[in-house]
């Protein structure tokens, strides 16, 4: 198996015959299409999450084999994907709060989350079957470091790759996690799409996965960065919007398919050969299926129950795209602040600062177009996948993707 560890190194892995993620300084992020300004708003210096002082990332990928789905061998599509709030050896605890559009899935922690407003440690995305071993993984990172609590309630989050992932081998292991959590830096996120939690992940039916994108605040508003981070693995193609552009619909093929002729491989889905189906509103393989998941960061001075109210907004970005909150899909959302340093400590009265409500305007649109762009750079920055039992999910062609804006008048 190829394990990498992402933090500053750019990554390209293949196999013999496909490239399987390959991400390179070449392939555009929206901002260098002139999509970031259509979406709105202003990017920030990195149009990354870590553009909020103090977070980093880390990411860990799992890739290996191909052919026939083996349980317990492969192929391996998958990873475990970090974020810490105030960076891996500051164990301040932050202002969160959450919020679920659809409920089809998994965030741990949210219960103590809600009850105390306050985010303790790191936050980790990773596939349905992993989130014990993520978790677990955490607490043993963090039973090690000095200044935590005796007990801990790890925020683990997830989405489905069991189309291109032998998500029932169980591949994602302590040691990766270990590795995430170690290796996370601030600065650049280089690499998007087929990575970490994200590595076996669809989204709008082209290959998705990890995205991020920020939005620098008028001075005016207070100058504040908000950045996002999503796992996209969700939303029907047929409802694809950037910008408010049908990209969807002028993109009706290349869904995913199954390269093979073998008779015997008994996947869902069409063969990659076969003539085009006839889509529908009903077809099983454009229903909106799967899920999202979706961290904000913000340096403005928010209170929990603003912090709540930030991450609904996060439902409108996902929505411009095209996202519904579709029954079988699990859209949960995270946010934390970086302000009010130390507002945990036991020490007495807590001073604390915050944005009256009546200028907090200006961060829900920040949220919203920051959402929008990490799901648009999640499919940008992946590329065409072929996992267990010959499932392919192809990358958006962006020549495509630019036409349809042209023809748009975008």
């Amino acid at each position: 198996m190829r394990v990498f560890s992402i933090s500053l190194a750019l990554v390209a892995f293949s196999l013999a015959t496909e490239t399987l993620a390959q991400t390179t300084p070449t392939k555009p992020r929206a901002r260098d299409l002139g999509l970031a300004t259509q979406i709105g708003g202003t990017a920030g210096a990195l149009d990354a999450i870590t553009d909020v002082p103090g977070v980093e990332v880390g990411q860990t990928t799992l890739i290996s084999g191909s052919g026939a789905l083996v349980v317990g061998q492969g192929p391996v599509r998958t990873g475990v994907t970090v974020i810490h709030p105030r960076g891996k050896d500051n164990a301040d605890p932050v202002m969160g709060a959450w919020f679920t559009l659809n409920g089809n899935g998994e965030m741990t922690g949210t219960t103590w989350l809600q009850e105390s407003g306050f985010l303790e440690g790191p936050i980790a995305i990773t596939n349905t079957h992993s989130v014990g071993v993520v978790r677990d993984a955490i607490l043993q990172w963090q039973v090690k470091r000095p200044g935590l609590q005796p007990w801990g309630l790890p925020v683990v989050a997830e989405t489905y790759d069991g189309r291109l992932n032998d998500i029932n081998g169980f591949h994602v292991k302590p040691e990766h996690v270990l590795s995430a959590l170690d290796d996370a830096k601030p600065g650049v996120v280089p690499v998007e799409g087929n990575v970490g939690g994200g590595t076996g992940m669809v989204c709008h039916g082209f290959k998705g996965g990890i995205g991020t994108a920020s939005r620098k605040l008028d001075a005016r508003d207070g100058g504040y960065t908000v950045g996002v981070l999503v796992q996209c693995n969700c939303c029907a193609r047929r409802e694809l919007r950037v910008a408010g552009v049908p990209v969807g619909q002028e993109i009706p093929d290349l869904l995913p398919c199954l390269a093979t002729t073998d008779a015997s491989i008994r996947a869902a889905g069409p063969r990659c050969d076969a003539a085009p189906a006839t889509r529908t509103s009903q077809g099983n393989e454009d229903d909106g299926q799967g899920s999202i998941i979706v961290v904000v960061a913000t340096d403005a001075p928010l209170l929990p129950h603003q912090l709540k109210r930030v991450a609904t907004r996060v439902s409108l970005g996902i929505g411009r795209m095209g996202g519904k909150g579709e029954n079988s899909s699990g859209d949960i959302f995270v946010a934390f602040s970086t302000a009010n340093a130390h507002a945990a400590s036991d020490t007495g009265v807590a001073h604390l600062t915050m944005i009256p409500n009546g200028r907090i305007n200006p961060l829900f649109y920040a949220t919203a177009q920051a959402t929008e762009e990490a799901m648009l750079n999640a499919m940008l920055q992946a590329e065409t996948m072929t996992g267990a039992n010959y499932a392919r999910v192809y990358a958006l062609p962006v020549d495509r993707l630019m036409a349809a804006m042209k023809k748009y008048g975008r």
